[in-house]
């Protein structure tokens, strides 16, 4: 059902680094790149991420409450996606662990202060 979910940046290029890095062990890729904003996915048909500059020009800000997960196939790849995600500057927003019945999850910021999920099922 999800198409894409953009996430705002004040700083495109340092965007673009920190997810290249961070997707490329999940097999994503940069499939897209128009100008003020850049998107990755492991296929055009599938779901991407995308960062953006805001096309108002303001200044771009986290939603509060506003979160994206990104699905992971194993609590190891969480782990390591987690800690990657951290390696690379992003911050805690709570470790990588069991969140309830068959839920495995570690929640991080971006570069930005967007927050973020790698996440797990069973």
């Amino acid at each position: 059902m999800i198409a894409y979910v953009c996430l705002g940046t004040n700083d495109l290029e340092r965007a673009t680094g920190y997810y290249n890095a961070l997707l490329a062990p999940m097999g994503a890729s940069m499939l897209m790149d128009f100008g003020r904003g850049r998107a990755w996915g492991t296929a055009p048909n599938q779901p991407m991420l995308s960062a953006i500059l805001p096309f108002d020009g303001q200044p771009a800000q986290p939603g509060n409450g506003t979160m994206s997960a990104l699905l992971c196939t194993s609590r190891a790849q969480v782990d390591a996606q987690y800690k990657l995600a951290l390696q690379l500057g992003g911050t805690d927003e709570g470790a990588a662990g069991p969140r309830g019945d068959g839920f495995y999850a570690g929640y991080f910021r971006d570069l930005d202060g967007n927050k973020l999920c790698f996440c797990c099922f069973g």
